[in-house]
């Protein structure tokens, strides 16, 4: 019993630094669970297109659940590496951008000392963890301006270093060529890019057209952020044939099931569907994240900061904790901080809503402050 209740308490853990939680904040709250604007997740709010619904109905009804998926993924790895204009070698889907993350901490741990910008994503250190990785933080500045790109500010002195680009929490967008300079002086640099595809121009700031002339790198992708399914858990690795034909090796088999591999396949052999969610994301990020960010800052006692994404921070000179827990009480689910280093019960992260919702969580929270301040 103990066991198991250490489990759970780790896994609640997990849960709080993660966010996107809505099944067991509803049980708590006692609500019905599509009652709830979560904006503690961050995903784009548009529905599935159809031909994609059409793509996983064929998959049920098909043979995807009755036999084995290649166990390569050859088709799938041929057809992101053509969208990328790689070769096919330097590609390998995983189950999600988190398998991957795994696999990178193993190269990480074999390199050296890893450096980990912060606040960041808790999950490089959950990998790392799996091997013994070292690692140490390094503290980003807390302030910054609305120009995006920005030069990436640290320069680490070890070996190697996890980018996020954009870096979650703070939403900055990292220029190319600041990050470049990185990997003429680091033995790995490891760039997750889950959420450049919804940055307004983000694409001109990947990692990946580097990929070939720099063996040291490797860049992560998710194929699900975009469309809102990340329970399919499909991303994918860029980097040297070298490397990938290791992680190959040492994981499981069939990592990738047969849903996802076909979903993944429609989304990059008919890339016009990807190519037209982007744009209608990246319009919205634009658009919404504006009126978002412009509304935020006339709340009195908070500060809202500029983010490149769908995702903004926010801090008070107060405890917010209460204000999340009144929020909660409204079926407004926002972020809690506390996870990141070097922020905490001061700071929340919002995910962009669409524009109904978006005007629900700005009301709100006026209200709250207006009762918090009677």
């Amino acid at each position: 019993m103990e066991v198991t209740n250490k489990f759970f308490q780790q896994s609640e853990t997990l849960l709080l630094k993660h966010g996107g939680n809505r099944e067991q904040e509803a049980k708590r709250l006692g609500v019905n669970i599509n009652s709830l604007i979560d904006a503690s997740a961050s995903l784009a709010p548009f529905p599935l297109p159809t031909l994609l619904k059409k793509c996983i109905n064929k998959g049920i009804n098909g043979t995807a659940l009755e036999i084995y998926p290649d166990r390569s993924y050859l088709a799938l790895r041929q057809a992101i590496a053509k969208f990328h204009k790689v070769h096919s070698s330097m590609v390998l889907p995983g189950n999600g951008a988190s398998e991957l993350i795994t696999w990178a901490a193993r190269d990480a741990a074999q390199q050296g000392i890893s450096i980990l910008p912060s606040p960041g994503f808790f999950d490089y250190k959950r990998a790392l963890r799996c091997w013994s990785g070292e690692f140490i933080t390094s503290p980003l500045p807390l302030k910054w301006n609305s120009i995006f790109p920005q030069i990436f500010p640290l320069e680490p002195l070890k070996d190697v270093i996890w980018i996020t680009n954009p870096h979650n929490p703070t939403g900055q967008c990292w220029s190319l060529l600041s990050l470049e300079t990185l990997l003429n002086s680091k033995s790995l640099v490891i760039c997750d890019e889950a959420f450049l595809p919804l940055v307004p121009n983000g694409e001109k700031e990947s990692l990946i057209p580097l990929v070939s002339k720099y063996p040291n790198l490797i860049v992560i992708r998710s194929l699900t952020k975009l469309f809102s399914v990340p329970g399919v858990r499909l991303g994918y690795a860029i980097s040297s044939a070298t490397r990938l034909e290791q992680w190959q090796y040492w994981r499981d088999p069939w990592p990738v099931n047969g849903l996802a591999v076909s979903l993944g396949l429609t989304l990059m052999k008919k890339d016009e569907i990807l190519k037209e969610q982007v744009k209608k994301v990246q319009h919205w990020v634009k658009e919404e994240g504006r009126w978002l960010h412009t509304n935020l800052q006339k709340l009195p006692g908070i500060t809202a900061h500029p983010s490149a994404t769908n995702f903004q921070l926010i801090e008070s000179n107060d405890s917010l904790t209460q204000f999340r827990e009144t929020l909660a009480q409204k079926n407004i689910l926002l972020r809690d901080c506390r996870s990141f280093q070097e922020l905490g019960e001061n700071w929340l992260r919002i995910g962009l809503q669409k524009k109904s919702d978006n005007r629900k969580i700005i009301k709100a929270m006026r209200e709250v402050i207006s009762y918090i301040h009677k």
